[in-house]
Order: C-alpha cells, then sequence, then structure tokens
C-alpha cells in the first residue's frame, strides 16, 4: 500500500503535469486579484444563480489565515480579525458585527464560499484597505495598485504608438490583420478613460480597452500588420507598422516569384518551450524567515514565484510552480518532483529581511564518493549540471547589474539544489532602497524576476535535460 508520504509526492507531480500540460479553458469562470502583496486569480463557481469564491483561498495570500468548521457553522481568522459564518444563511458576524450577503454563505467539502456580489463591502472589513471591485470583469483591486495608461503617437513614416505605463507591465501579444492585441492577465492595468480611442492617423486609426473573466485587453487596430517592442524597463510599449523585408533574389531566381518573408510580432513563435519548475521556499507551518513581526518569508516567495511565473511564460517558456498556496513539501519531495517531470531549470526562491538587493547561489556539493555510470548519489545528483548552473548564475547577476540591482553570487550546500540533476540556482531576495516594504512591493519584485527571466532566455540553448 503506497505510503502516505509517496501520495503526496504523487500529488506534487500530478499538479505540476496539469500545469504543463492543461492550460484553463478560455470559458472558465475566474476572478484576478491585485494587491501590493501578491497577484494571483481563483476560480469562480457557480451556485444556485450566483457565482462563488472561496473565502480562505482569497484571503491567504493577503495575510495569515486560519479556519474550524463546527457542522453548519464556519470560523475564519484573518490577522486579528475573527468571523463565524452558516451555511446557507446571508448574515455573517466580522469583527462583532452583523453583515448581510447578497445570497447565501456556502460550505463545501470544508471550503467557505463567498457571493462575488458582496465582495466589494464584505473584504474591506478584513483588510482595512480600499477594495475595488469590477465584478463584471471579475478584477478586484486591493489598495491603489491600478497601472495607469498613456498614449503617445508619433506622425513620422512609419508611425509609432507609444503605450506609456506607469510600472512594468507583461502582457500577451498577438498580431492577426490590421490588429495587435494585448492581454494583460497578471497586471492590474486599469481603463484609460475612455474604451475607445482614435488617432487621427491613415495608418493607426484606433485603439479599444476593455475587460472580461479577469484580465484586461488592449486591441491597436490599423490597416498595416503591426509589430511591438518593450522599452523603459517594460513600461513602454511601441507599436508600430512591421517595416517591409527586401528578399534577396537567389542566382537565377526572379526575384517576383520569391517567397516573402513572414513578418510576425507574436508571444506565439514555434519554438521548443523548456520547462521550468519555479519553487516558493517555505509553505503551510514552514513560514521560513520572519521578516516582520507579522510577514514571514513563504508570503513573500509566493508572490515572487508567481510573477517570475509570469515573467518566463512571456518570453515562451513552460512552467511550473512546486507550490501556488500556502502549503508544504519536503526537500526531497521538491526535488523528486523537478526530476520526474524533467525540467530544463529549477529556480528556488528565498527572502531576507537584512543586506540589499539579491544574492544568487548555485550547489556546494559535498564529498559522496566516486558515482557509479550514469547514477549520483542523492545529495550530489546536481554534479552533472552544475556547470550550467553557475552560466545560469552569472548571466542573472549580470542581468540585474544592468538594472542597478545590487546583487552578488555565492555557493551553498542549499537543498535541495545538491539533489537535483538540471541547471538549477536559488536566489534571495532583500529590501531595496525602501526598506523591508520593497519586499511585499510588487514593482521591485517585477524588477528582480524580469532580470532573472531575461537571464534564463539568454542561456536558454544551454538548458535541457541533463544525461
Amino acid at each position: 500500500m503506497p505510503s502516505t508520504t509517496t501520495n503526496k509526492l504523487l500529488a506534487i507531480l500530478l499538479a505540476s503535469v496539469t500545469l504543463l500540460s492543461a492550460a484553463p479553458s478560455a470559458d472558465e469562470k475566474h476572478i484576478s486579484v491585485y494587491s501590493p502583496v501578491a497577484i494571483y486569480t481563483l476560480p469562480v463557481l457557480d451556485r444556485g444563480g450566483h457565482e462563488y469564491v472561496g473565502l480562505l483561498e482569497l484571503l491567504e495570500p493577503l495575510g495569515r489565515v486560519s479556519t474550524a468548521t463546527d457542522g453548519r457553522r464556519w470560523k475564519l481568522r484573518y490577522n486579528a480579525v475573527d468571523a463565524e459564518f452558516v451555511a446557507g444563511k446571508t448574515r455573517a458576524r466580522i469583527r462583532g458585527h452583523n453583515f448581510d450577503f447578497m445570497a447565501p454563505f456556502l460550505i463545501e467539502n470544508s471550503r467557505g464560499l463567498v457571493p462575488l456580489s458582496s465582495l466589494s463591502a464584505f473584504l474591506p472589513r478584513f483588510l482595512g484597505a480600499p477594495v475595488n471591485f469590477r465584478e463584471s470583469a471579475r478584477r478586484l483591486f486591493v489598495g491603489d495598485v491600478g497601472i495607469q495608461i498613456g498614449f503617445q503617437l508619433d506622425a513620422s513614416n512609419p508611425p509609432r504608438l507609444a503605450l506609456n505605463f506607469s510600472a512594468p507591465v507583461n502582457p500577451t501579444i498577438s498580431t492577426e490583420p490590421g490588429k495587435l492585441r494585448m492581454v494583460f492577465k497578471r497586471d492590474p492595468v486599469v481603463s484609460p478613460g475612455s474604451q475607445s480611442i482614435s488617432f487621427d492617423n491613415k495608418v493607426i486609426t484606433h485603439a479599444s480597452y476593455s475587460e472580461n473573466n479577469g484580465d484586461a485587453e488592449l486591441e491597436v487596430a490599423a490597416n498595416e500588420p503591426l509589430m511591438a517592442s518593450f522599452s523603459n524597463n517594460r513600461r513602454t510599449i511601441v507599436v508600430s507598422a512591421v517595416p517591409p523585408v527586401a528578399t534577396p533574389s537567389v542566382a537565377g531566381q526572379n526575384p517576383a516569384q520569391a517567397t516573402p518573408a513572414a513578418n510576425v510580432a507574436s508571444g506565439n513563435n514555434n519554438v521548443h518551450r523548456v520547462l521550468a519548475v519555479v519553487d516558493p521556499a517555505h509553505g503551510g507551518e514552514e513560514r521560513g524567515a520572519a521578516l516582520t513581526d507579522k510577514l514571514a518569508e513563504k508570503d513573500v516567495t509566493l508572490g515572487f514565484a508567481r510573477l517570475l511565473r509570469h515573467e518566463l511564460e512571456t518570453r515562451g517558456f513552460a512552467v511550473a510552480l512546486l507550490r501556488d498556496g500556502d502549503t508544504s513539501s519536503t526537500l526531497d519531495q521538491r526535488a523528486a518532483a523537478a526530476n520526474v517531470a524533467r525540467a530544463g531549470i529549477y529556480i528556488s526562491l528565498h527572502a531576507v529581511s537584512q543586506g540589499s538587493g539579491a544574492c544568487v547561489y548555485t550547489a556546494l556539493l559535498p564529498v559522496e564518493g566516486t558515482s557509479k555510470g550514469a547514477f549520483h548519489a542523492w545529495n550530489a545528483a546536481q554534479s552533472p549540471a552544475l556547470p550550467v548552473s553557475r552560466i545560469v548564475s552569472a548571466a542573472i547577476v549580470a542581468e540585474m547589474q544592468k538594472r542597478e540591482f545590487p546583487v552578488q553570487a555565492s555557493s551553498a550546500s542549499l537543498r535541495p539544489l545538491n539533489n537535483v540533476f538540471m541547471p538549477a540556482v536559488a536566489v534571495e531576495l532583500a529590501p531595496g532602497a525602501d526598506g523591508i516594504a520593497d519586499l511585499t512591493s510588487a514593482n521591485y519584485q517585477q524588477r528582480a524576476a524580469s532580470a532573472i527571466a531575461d537571464a534564463v532566455v539568454s542561456v536558454r540553448d544551454r538548458l535541457g535535460v541533463q544525461p
């Protein structure tokens, strides 16, 4: 009979396979949550003609949460706020006061479900911060996290439309004849004021903004094929007409018969998708370092991992998080999950309250005796991949230095780096110029995540499953 440990490991491996092979259906309902601490999405459930979301899952990335169930009563504590709910009832007690939902509270498999229609009035009682919930689009903003858009058209030939954002963005970009579409899945981009903006230009004619099912979308229309490029540390996207490509003639070939090169500015290029396993350190009862009285390392690493996942995905990598919630796994389980998934690279994420910037670690291998052919001792499994791991580390350091991000490289006996047989690094995030507040700053984490992703892209051809 399989052991509990084996069952847990299988669950982790199955979750990894699901992340790789089963992309969410475009029709699946979800809600996107944007906050200074974390950016994440959750599934939305239809029950009795109303839309619901799990309350524990909604609050878990934002603070410390515990729950208890007693029959039809469901109790929750978020940081210092106590609340009590009753299954099938619309009235709850929060901070000792009554609160009436727009639809009954539900309990399913010990999970408490709250109606989306009540989130705007309900969540501020827990969070102590303003909440802006765009219910029709299922986008929830906690605090002042919205990213503003500005438009600047240069009517030169060819014309260029600069989209200036108040913070770095990473949309999925696709093109089709006469249109360039940007979908913001994890960026808290907000409406530019008007849903449609017209330009007095014969090539780039207008832009339109829309929100739906947790995503924001910006579409630029034109009379010619368009392409996009990033600048200003991903705060600016320049949209311009694709320049004509001169097709060289082959000796004896009529230039008019030559096949023109394809002009595509899209994130959907047909390239080999390397699997990156991103491992947010700690989780569950293992809180990691106490960064402040209320902030645990496990919470910072999870938010950081979600941003890094997005950065890598937009650069063409397949990405699996070893946890996407407040769950725990042993170091051996984490290593085994990455090894069985045959990842191309493993990135472990940590956080500290001392120092500044970041430190990038590669494994410091113990002396384990001689290897037997293709078989290596568990604590020296990293040995064949260690040279490439050091190349990855150097690339990350170089990219961070380009962004004037304080960084150093080091080697350490930091498991599970020793136990994975693909290139592997650990990145430890420390405060920046604004002190400990930087560790929960999406902008600060974004700078680091973008540097890591660009570095991994620069060594993509060195990655892959090691022999």
